[in-house]
């Protein structure tokens, strides 16, 4: 049985990462003969891809976006799936600021992590919207991901990167009086949220155990989102200090993102690196958007129809 370790994408487990905790739950990884562990990372020793570029983590989700850079400065790392097909972040508001679109942002205290990718979605949504980005009023939230609360406390009038699949829907700030805004329907170009990936070395050492790794993982987000009450269930037991009815709205928002337009997990989409890593290029993220195609690749993915949990690749003897 081989032990593997999956990082997480966040500080804590969320239903994004729920066709993991599905697949082990259901013994799909242990079929595949792999035995995993699920960990979130300590932000005092580094992001995801810092806990594979180490080997202290056998694969992580991460973005495109740090992928590309990373790669652009040496890093041997490769993303072998998307976990999700389109764009999680999000502008929000509340009603009463006078911010009916990303525009009127010109002039407003919008929070947000100002990294160098920050700042230049920021100034690209509110430019394509007509308005002024230079007069968006930056304050640096660091880490932390303001609610509709902290804005109607005063903490600021808008916050940009909070996930409409999760953090955009906690607070106690009535429906109503949120204006949340996806960045994929606002002018931001299309990209995968994030990928799940390992290190160059992991993955020519043992393709046959990322295949089998894959498939179980696969059959792990399509149980998940074909059973939520079930997956709510199990992501109870992992996050029981949310309640549960956030739980369950995010995992009915964010479940359609796993799948591509034809219904399949996994695929990376050449439409979505190849113009994002020539925006990053374009905004100074990346030094140059060469280099691309070689970030990820597919071909170790189940070849599964749409919907399908097709049996997994056996385990080898002695794995």
């Amino acid at each position: 049985m081989s032990h593997i370790r999956v990082m997480l994408d966040y500080f804590h487990p969320w239903p994004n990462s729920a066709g993991f905790f599905v697949a082990r739950d259901r013994g799909w990884y242990r079929e595949a003969g792999l035995e995993v562990e699920l960990s979130v990372q300590d932000p005092g020793r580094g992001d995801t891809l810092e806990y594979l570029a180490r080997r202290q983590a056998d694969f992580g989700i991460f973005p495109p976006n740090r992928l590309l850079v990373r790669r652009a400065q040496g890093h041997p790392l490769i993303a072998v799936s998307a976990v999700n097909h389109r764009a999680l972040e999000a502008i929000q508001t509340v009603t009463g600021r006078g911010i009916e679109r990303p525009r009127d942002l010109a002039g407003r205290r919008l929070a947000y992590n100002p990294t160098p990718r920050g700042r230049a979605l920021v100034r690209h949504l509110v430019a394509a919207d007509g308005g002024d980005p230079d007069a968006v009023v930056t304050v640096d939230a660091g880490y932390r991901e303001l609610t509709v609360d902290d804005l109607e406390s005063g903490e600021a009038d808008a916050t940009f990167g909070v996930y409409w699949s999760w953090d955009a829907l906690r607070g106690g700030l009535p429906e109503e009086r949120r204006l949340t805004w996806p960045v994929d329907e606002i002018g931001a170009p299309r990209y995968h949220s994030y990928l799940l990936g390992a290190h160059e070395e992991t993955v020519r050492a043992d393709p046959d155990a990322v295949r089998r790794f894959l498939a179980a993982t696969a059959r792990g987000f399509a149980a998940a989102a074909a059973d939520q009450p079930a997956t709510l269930a199990l992501l109870e037991r992992v996050i029981p200090y949310f309640p549960r009815p956030l739980i369950a709205r995010s995992l009915e928002l964010v479940a359609p993102t796993w799948t591509d337009h034809e219904g399949r997990w996994g695929g990376i989409a050449e439409d979505r690196m190849g113009p994002y890593a020539h925006w990053l290029a374009a905004q100074g993220v990346l030094p140059t958007a060469d280099g691309w195609r070689t970030a990820y690749r597919t071909d170790l993915l189940p070849d599964l129809a749409p919907g399908h949990t097709a049996a997994l690749p056996a385990a080898r003897t002695g794995a």
